[in-house]
């Protein structure tokens, strides 16, 4: 009480209008909205950090789905082949951010299984160094990557690509690849046929629908090479990806091209950060709405409070700390709907893997049904960054919508509010 009684006298007054009042029915309802207004401001943070946490896990969840199969960088020679790869690996670990390299040929083709013909990326691949850079290793439901042995002609396919081309270990396909070759018939297509060694399941539809892994010399000899296309590295952030893929490219020696995983899958990420930016700016416009409620709860007290405006008037208050005491009440009101509203978005958003669940069990629903979406549970990934973006655009939005109301306080005439009293 001390304390409050030590504030100006502006924020005294705007502290006992922001109370609920008991003289009169009508003050009564003028708290009474003043709490919807709070409820409003709350829930609208709320949602917001909750959409927010819920899209970064999504993001995450994908990224990391993605990059299990995707290289952080990709290093090519400006030759088309990197015989020298060993040197250029050492060459890649002078960086201490590097932590894997492997090499590898990459090619487009289309498999065909009697008349079921489906476009895929061939990844010729090394077994044994492949786990320093992916972990398609990990993700083999089926077989095993290390059947692909030089000369062996075997491949390992996605999921979602062996049962398009209903194929399972063992079973033949014919890989057609896009180079022709002169034959007395004319210009064909180079075919081979290869045994089903493996499949794996990344969990990314993209990889599991498109992507399959033969052995790096099998992939030579289909392109024709007499070395790999380029070489593959892991680093020890992805984050750091580009940055690290310019000190690569001025450190290390030839002619080198860099593409890091974010070019790689721009057009994605610049889709998510579009969809992220029009869902922060629709549900910033609920908040604003509840924020502007605001003004209609001041003007109700300023008309409430005319005769105790025209008394503060008469013993010398200024226009400008009228102004100041409304401007108290609205803005008390944003900064307490603020916090409450962080305080349930945050604790929503840090259990948001307990209380899907629990309201899936009570309604008898599942939200994400695991024979339709490759992820079974809702991500949440909440970033502080975010949350005080959030707390600041509601509490600016909420002063606001103090002025008018607090300007029209401000031009109230002491001797016409007074005239009826």
């Amino acid at each position: 009480m001390s304390l409050i009684q030590n504030l100006p006298y502006e924020w005294q007054v705007g502290l006992r209008y922001t109370r609920a009042g008991k003289r009169s029915g009508r003050n009564t309802f003028i708290s009474f909205i003043s709490l919807i207004s709070v409820s409003g401001i709350a829930l609208g943070v709320a949602a917001l950090i909750i959409v927010l946490s819920v899209m970064n896990g999504f993001q995450k969840d994908v990224t990391d789905r993605m990059l299990s199969v995707v290289a952080h960088i990709e290093v090519f020679d400006a030759n088309g082949t990197m015989p020298n790869w060993r040197q250029a690996a050492q060459e890649a670990f002078h960086n201490p951010a590097v932590r894997g390299a492997a090499p590898f040929v990459e090619t487009q083709g289309m498999l065909l299984r009697d008349d079921v013909m489906r476009p895929a990326v061939i990844r010729g691949i090394l077994p044994s160094e492949e786990g320093k850079v992916s972990d398609v290793a990990r993700q083999i439901k089926q077989g095993s990557l290390n059947t692909l042995t030089p000369g062996s002609f075997n491949i390992v396919l996605g999921s979602a690509l062996a049962r398009s081309l209903g194929v399972g270990i063992g079973d033949k396909i014919t890989m057609l690849l896009a180079q022709a070759q002169t034959t007395p018939a004319g210009m064909l297509p180079r075919t081979r046929s290869f045994t089903v060694g493996g499949i794996f399941e990344a969990g990314y539809y993209e990889f599991d629908s498109g992507l399959a892994f033969i052995s790096l010399d099998d992939a030579q000899k289909m392109e024709r090479l007499d070395a790999p296309s380029g070489l593959r590295l892991r680093i020890n952030d992805m984050h750091d990806a580009p940055q690290v893929a310019d000190q690569l490219k001025k450190a290390m020696s030839g002619d080198l091209i860099m593409r890091d995983w974010s070019k790689l899958n721009a057009n994605w990420f610049a889709a998510v950060q579009t969809e992220k930016k029009m869902m922060f700016i629709i549900l910033t416009l609920i908040i604003a709405v509840a924020a502007f409620n605001l003004v209609s709860t001041l003007v109700m007290t300023v008309t409430d409070k005319q005769a105790d405006i025209a008394i503060l008037r008469t013993l010398g208050s200024s226009p400008r700390s009228i102004m100041k005491i409304f401007m108290v009440q609205g803005a008390l009101v944003g900064v307490m709907g603020t916090m409450a509203g962080v305080f349930l978005g945050v604790l929503v958003a840090l259990n948001i893997d307990v209380i899907v669940p629990f309201i899936e069990h009570l309604l008898h629903v599942q939200f994400l049904p695991k024979d339709v979406y490759l992820i079974s549970e809702m991500p949440s990934d909440l970033r502080w960054p975010d949350v005080f973006k959030i707390g600041i655009v509601s509490v600016l939005l909420a002063f606001v919508a103090t002025l008018y109301p607090s300007w029209s306080a401000s031009r109230v005439k002491p001797a016409e509010a007074l005239r009826y009293e």
